[in-house]
């Protein structure tokens, strides 16, 4: 491993490699579910530049000490790491996790820093272990922007990490009730008065109370024909993700309407997909949008899932039968949502125009057009559903 002490700074080439790796493998952790924060990550990447760490073993157990804080992390910190090293994490050497009771291996401190043979001793494993690091964040960083349509199969085995530890974040609306708040924007009369008994009756203090925020309804239909199949698995990622996190409403559809909520509030994803996928026949078939959106719409919309909710629509657009009906469904679900955002992966080519039949008869009725074809673009998305501006439908495009 490089030695960053040969600049005068102590800040070179090596010092930047090392920032990065250590937040790629960071990030990693944190999407695994493990606690790496940027201080963490920090502290593992000073600590590599001060240690040399000399082999995948002294790495590990360097990563170990300054990225995890609990001992519930280990199994995952564990799985993680053993990906990106391409090893198994070595044999507790006892005490306790997260400090050993005796050092784990040796490390090469950059004194002499020479074998017998007058080669750095173990710089081979270290670099190597750095290497395949830097490796993993390359490709990762690669993956974030390249169009799902693109991923092989491979690297679709990255969706969970990628897709799954996207923060899910549902839209905020004003609540009913108003609780007391210091700088609140309505007077509190009923406070105000119990606080002038201790001043003669002189109201000295005035009590404010503002008004309550909830959560606003989320619900997501994703198309799931044999025209998105190199989108449908990352978001059925996403699909599982908005229902653990963000309590939302899971939908798919192609010649049908499926409804997977309940499924996918299953813990272990790997089961709530399975289950989605066969609660789903028509996985893969023909898209027939306008009748999903019709019986959404009286099964489940007008009876108030989406009265005020934020609905998202994942599709390509492209309508089998007559999209004058998906026009209909779509002004329907328009008045009932609060805002109806459609997530289309082919808004992301060079001169796209929503001209196909059904893409033009649902986009007047859309309040933001985005297209979501990669884990950046689906990052974008969620801010976007986050963000809940203002309606302007037929009019507002996000960029893809």
């Amino acid at each position: 491993m490089p030695d960053p002490s040969s600049s005068p700074a102590g800040t070179g080439a090596a010092t930047t490699d090392l920032a990065l790796v250590a937040a790629a493998l960071a990030e990693r952790l944190h999407d695994a579910g493990v606690a790496a924060t940027p201080q963490r990550a920090g502290r593992f990447a000073a600590a590599v530049a001060a240690a040399r760490p000399a082999g995948r073993e002294a790495l590990y157990w360097l990563a170990r000490v300054t990225l995890v804080g609990d001992r519930s992390e280990l199994a995952t910190f564990d799985r993680v790491v053993a990906e990106v090293l391409g090893a198994p994490p070595p044999s507790s050497p006892g005490g306790e996790p997260l400090a050993p009771s005796a050092p784990p291996v040796a490390l090469a401190v950059p004194t002499e820093g020479r074998g017998p043979d007058g080669d750095d001793a173990g710089e081979d494993d270290g670099v190597d272990g750095a290497e395949r690091l830097r490796a993993a964040a390359s490709v990762e960083e690669r993956l974030r922007h390249t169009d799902f349509d693109e991923w092989t199969e491979a690297e679709r085995e990255r969706l969970r990490t990628l897709v799954g530890g996207l923060p899910v974040v549902a839209p905020s609306r004003p609540g009913r009730r108003h609780r007391p708040a210091r700088h609140g924007h309505r007077d509190d009369v009923r406070a105000t008065l119990r606080r002038a008994h201790r001043t003669g009756g002189d109201p000295v203090v005035r009590a404010r109370r503002r008004r309550t925020v909830r959560p606003r309804r989320l619900v997501l239909l994703a198309d799931v024909s044999g025209s998105m199949e190199a989108y449908s698995r990352a978001y059925l990622w996403l699909l599982h993700r908005a229902v653990r996190g963000a309590r939302a409403e899971a939908f798919v559809f192609a010649t049908r309407l499926s409804r997977l909520t309940v499924p996918l509030r299953e813990a272990d994803p790997d089961a709530a997909l399975a289950q989605a996928a066969a609660l789903a026949p028509d996985w893969s078939g023909g898209t027939r949008i306008g009748e999903a959106l019709r019986r959404f719409n009286e099964d489940h919309g007008r009876r108030g899932l989406a009265r005020g909710a934020v609905v998202v629509v994942v599709s390509d657009g492209w309508e089998r039968a007559d999209p004058t009906r998906l026009g209909e469904e779509m002004a329907r679900l328009a008045r009932l949502a609060h805002r109806v955002v459609w997530v289309n992966p082919r808004a992301a080519t060079e001169g796209f125009a929503p001209l196909a039949g059904g893409m033009a008869a649902a986009l007047p009725h859309v309040d933001a057009l985005v297209s979501g074809h990669s884990p950046a673009a689906m990052a974008e998305l969620l801010a976007v559903v986050a963000a809940d501006g203002p309606g302007g439908r037929g009019s507002h495009r996000a960029a893809p």
